[in-house]
């Protein structure tokens, strides 16, 4: 069994400290096989921004913590338009990684993270088709067994975003990306951006999808919440064959703790989902809204 930590929207300059050295200690004491981190280290792509985003991820190494990292839209400069334009990742490549496109795998899982964050969309993500070859050559040697996870910071596909029935874009490209992801037989596809949790099989959100399970991870440490919904982050126990399960760690004004606790099975063409224990701090209806797809509020 592979054990995931998924943090997103991290946003070191729009962050709290104090929730910051909780994330921290969570993941010391609990100890993840790899800690994934899906974009957005901080909020406007500074270089002290970027400098507290580097002292953290150097924490959690100098741990024995490994990680697994892209980039963000926030991390590509707003404001200097000739950083932007030229030199848009060369901050992050200087002070988080050089790797934009990286790779992990062990005796459970395949890992690989595509950098969706472009200088001309602003805020919205893209995947070109370069990424989409990549994706499939990384996948096609991998063992069957083995849960094959992608990780975008921009999620594939549209998402619910307010409480009046919104929904996102999708990546630019969107038809293609899916289309690649199902190619390489992706299981299991974590993202982040939009500050909410929310988890869901792409086959019930659009056609010709693929088997993959849609899992968004709200934002980790940011002080900007959208709907009231708090920090949070996903705990993933991977196993072969494609079985998981999904807790949601959600700060509740003290400390991180468990908010939901959802298993899934797939049975070769969707997942499906049952719960494994009552939480300790969301309700029942809050539990039932994450198996089928709504978002905590």
């Amino acid at each position: 069994m592979a054990r995931i930590a998924h943090l997103s929207d991290i946003h070191f300059g729009a962050h709290d400290q104090k929730i910051v050295d909780a994330a921290t200690a969570w993941l010391e004491h609990r100890r993840p096989d790899l800690v994934v981190i899906s974009g957005d280290f901080t909020q406007r792509a500074r270089v002290d921004q970027f400098r507290q985003a580097a002292a953290w991820l150097n924490r959690l190494r100098a741990a024995g913590l490994r990680t697994l990292v892209i980039p963000g839209n926030h991390d590509i400069p707003l404001y200097d338009v000739v950083r932007r334009f030229t030199a848009p990742l060369h901050r992050y490549e200087k002070y988080i990684s050089n790797d934009l496109c990286p790779f992990y795998e062990d005796d459970e899982v395949a890992i690989l993270g595509i950098n969706t964050a472009r200088s001309l969309t602003i805020k919205d993500g893209r995947i070109n088709h370069d990424q989409m070859d990549m994706l499939r050559d990384r996948f096609a040697g991998v063992a069957a067994a083995k849960t094959r996870i992608l990780v975008t910071h921009h999620p594939l596909f549209s998402m619910p975003i307010g409480k009046g029935g919104e929904w996102s874009e999708a990546v630019g490209r969107h038809d293609d990306a899916v289309r690649a992801a199902c190619q390489a037989g992706v299981h299991l596809a974590l993202a982040g951006h939009f500050h909410r949790t929310y988890a869901e099989s792409a086959r019930r959100m659009v056609e010709n999808s693929g088997g993959a399970l849609v899992i968004q991870a709200g934002t980790a440490t940011s002080t900007r919440l959208r709907n009231a919904e708090p920090q949070s982050f996903n705990w993933l126990h991977v196993r072969r064959n494609n079985a998981m399960e999904l807790q949601v760690i959600v700060w509740d004004g003290a400390a991180f703790r468990r908010a939901s606790h959802v298993a899934y099975d797939h049975d070769g063409q969707t997942w499906s989902s049952h719960d494994v224990t009552d939480s300790p701090i969301v309700n029942k209806a809050d539990m039932q809204r994450l198996e089928t797809g709504v978002p905590l509020r």
